[in-house]
């Protein structure tokens, strides 16, 4: 008597690999919203601003996507151990990545608001936090689509370094603040540009949770490295 075992595990095995390339292609348009943004910044185009806005639009539709398969494979698949981890990392990672849109939405609107202020250290210090972010999530991505836990546990690790230039960076933004009391609202939005660049990087390092978590089965439990955040303005 022929079995269907065969051809239903292929077809899951299709639905996570499916799942997978959604989570990719969610997180590539992520790293193009940052990219971006980060131009918009150095730019100073009101117009690309706007354009970065209304594609934060597709992160969701990503974001809804991927909801509406995985709760496809838990209610008909009902997957267990390693199976079941894939399917609610994917969860958890395209709610880090739509989070991740957000903030660099709302950085390209922080910066139309300082177009007007002259260009000084404190906004040339961004696109350096800018791409230290970026670079930490471009780094998770290929430790998940690699499932290697050890540069995902690196990644985690290493959290530290966005705080510290975070922290330098408000520092920095508030010495010009007070050199240049008239500019008080532009500098606020400095700062939160600045807050939300760290909060892009506070996600990156969320999925390396989940990344490591995936390869092997182990939660991280310690305490993440943390630069001196005793004071932040912001956050």
């Amino acid at each position: 008597m022929k079995t269907s075992a065969p051809h239903i595990v292929s077809a899951f095995e299709d639905a996570l690999k499916r799942l997978k390339s959604a989570i990719v292609q969610m997180a590539g348009a992520a790293e193009t919203q940052i990219d971006q943004a980060l131009t918009c910044l150095a730019q100073r185009n009101p117009d690309l601003a706007r354009e970065i806005v209304e594609a934060d639009a597709r992160l969701d539709s990503f974001e809804h996507d991927i909801e509406a398969h995985c709760m496809r494979l838990l209610a008909l698949r009902q997957p267990v151990a390693d199976d079941l981890r894939e399917v609610i990392a994917a969860l958890k990672i395209a709610g880090d990545l739509e989070r991740i849109g957000d903030h660099a939405a709302n950085t390209a609107k922080r910066a139309v608001a300082i177009f007007s202020l002259p260009e000084s250290g404190s906004l040339a210090g961004l696109p350096q936090l800018g791409r230290l972010v970026r670079e930490r999530l471009s780094a998770v991505i290929d430790a998940y689509v690699d499932n290697d836990g050890e540069a995902a546990l690196r990644i985690w690790r290493t959290d530290d370094e966005v705080d510290a230039l975070y922290t330098s960076l408000v520092a920095e933004v508030e010495r010009s603040a007070l050199a240049a009391p008239d500019q008080f609202m532009a500098h606020m939005h400095l700062m939160m540009i600045a807050k939300n660049l760290e909060r892009i990087g506070d996600h990156a390092t969320n999925i390396a949770e989940v990344v490591h978590f995936i390869s092997t089965g182990e939660a991280l439990l310690d305490e993440r490295p943390k630069a001196d955040h005793s004071y932040d303005p912001v956050g």
